[in-house]
């Protein structure tokens, strides 16, 4: 299995995202990355409440002829979920064309766009027709039909992540993306909710980071669903009825998938997440994987991931998402949740 593994731009003083990829090149199949100053799926890459770092576009780049040297496919993110007044723009067309034009020269270009926008999309298609334009997992493109409406704009696609769990239902789309020669992939280690009735507002709120960040914020109101409903831990079993694969069952996906994604933009422990997924393998607290993370929304709690039964992969992926009649998730959490404030600890 090859990953796909989000790119952070290390601080000065600390060890470079490529030298994290390098102790995983034969792995890595991907590292995708955001531009300099342009809006994607997370925070800008280069500041932080107006304070700019300058020396980024020269580190990225850096980088970025190191992945290429490790031939790591590059795959930029324009993937934000709203783009204003420019959505359809010339202008945003120009700078496009601006961004991919520069890459060419420096690094050799880029490998894959993954994006949200079909005018994007558009755009590469048109210009840059050597490069692989992939339909991005905020897209929620959960079916076949679905892939057929926008399959003249997209090459690859990466299936919506509340169906990935389903095991046949993912063998059915790659049979699809298979005979009309389009890419398909997952995303391993979100921490989202499952069918999160947020993920469009807050995915608006992130498009538009800068601007929300400048604003004087509503008091008490938390607008993350997930952070919210785990203030309750009554609802903590909704974080085993989540989207995320554990290291352990990737296995399955052998041969179905072309590529599996990794959060790991955002993540502390980047390299911990490239181990796990890498060995197929992890004795600690599944929920430090996780991006966005709970860790500390649980906490003391954890989830032992070396708990988890023996049955967990065959019931889940067959599961038909009927969670009022079925208690088998409440049921392993009791299992796999260990309070280390009482003298639990990691199996």
């Amino acid at each position: 299995m090859k990953f796909a593994v989000g790119y952070q731009l290390a601080e000065q003083d600390e060890e470079s995202f490529a030298a994290v990829v390098s102790d995983y090149a034969g792995h890595v199949g991907e590292v995708y990355f955001p531009w300099i100053g342009a809006a994607s799926g997370r925070a800008v890459l280069d500041q932080r409440r107006g304070y700019v770092d300058w020396t980024a576009q020269e580190r990225l780049e850096e980088d970025l002829k190191a992945f290429r040297d490790m031939e790591v496919k590059l795959d930029l993110l324009m993937n934000a979920n709203c783009y204003g007044g420019r959505a359809i723009s010339r202008h945003l067309q120009a700078e496009v064309g601006s961004v991919l034009e520069h890459l060419e020269e420096t690094v050799g270009g880029a490998d894959v766009v993954t994006t949200t926008s079909h005018a994007i999309a558009y755009t590469i298609q048109q210009y840059f027709p050597k490069t692989e334009v992939r339909a991005s997992v905020n897209m929620r493109i959960g079916t076949t039909g679905a892939m057929a409406h926008v399959s003249d704009l997209f090459d690859s696609f990466y299936l919506q992540r509340d169906r990935q769990r389903d095991l046949e239902y993912v063998k059915k789309v790659s049979r699809w993306c298979r005979k009309h020669g389009k890419g398909l992939l997952l995303l391993a280690n979100s921490g989202c909710l499952r069918l999160c009735p947020g993920q469009i507002f807050h995915d608006n709120l992130v498009a538009h980071d800068e601007e929300v960040d400048e604003m004087e914020r509503i008091g008490g109101f938390n607008p993350h669903v997930c952070r919210r409903l785990y203030r309750d831990k009554d609802q903590w079993d909704a974080v085993l009825k989540s989207t995320w694969i554990r290291p352990e069952d990737i296995q399955h996906y052998e041969g179905i998938v072309d590529g599996v994604k990794l959060a790991t933009r955002m993540h502390s422990r980047p390299r911990a997440v490239l181990e796990a997924y890498t060995s197929g393998t992890w004795r600690g607290n599944l929920l430090d994987l996780m991006e966005p993370s709970f860790s500390s929304e649980f906490a003391p709690y954890i989830i032992d991931n070396s708990r988890f039964p023996d049955d967990w992969f065959e019931k889940t992926s067959r599961c038909p998402g009927e969670c009022g009649q079925c208690d088998y998730c409440r049921n392993v959490l009791e299992d796999v949740l260990v309070n280390v404030n009482e003298g639990g600890h990691l199996s």
